[in-house]
């Protein structure tokens, strides 16, 4: 991985060398997964099941993305999504959805950050 793009995946959100870390250094393995995240659907889903107040589609889809981002070492999505999963599991629609605001930019920025690659 060269410096400019270990630079964007920082400015995006991901904390490359902890995440190297935890892959035991493998950049191939890294940009794999960052592809899969990019690709994934749950994030989709979270959104569909808030709009629809699915509180066990919206805490299965936010404790994914919660997992994935602790994994790949995406620590500002990995708070947020973890507060919105303790506000869902509290039932507190209000705070999951103010955490969403939050949310959308952060992930949209993890996703540019990987698309530059």
């Amino acid at each position: 991985m060269d410096q400019a793009r270990r630079n964007r995946l920082e400015a995006g959100g991901v904390q490359v060398d902890a995440a190297l870390e935890r892959l035991m250094g493998s950049e191939a393995l890294l940009e794999r997964l960052l592809r899969k995240f990019a690709a994934d659907g749950n994030f989709q889903k979270l959104e569909q099941a808030l709009d629809s107040r699915d509180q066990e589609g919206a805490v299965a889809a936010s404790h994914t993305l919660k997992g994935m981002c602790g994994n790949l070492s995406m620590e500002p999505l990995y708070g947020l999504f973890t507060r919105q999963v303790e506000a869902l599991r509290a039932g507190d629609w209000g705070g999951a959805l103010a955490l969403q605001e939050d949310i959308c930019p952060a992930y949209r920025q993890v996703l540019a950050a990987i698309g530059e690659g």
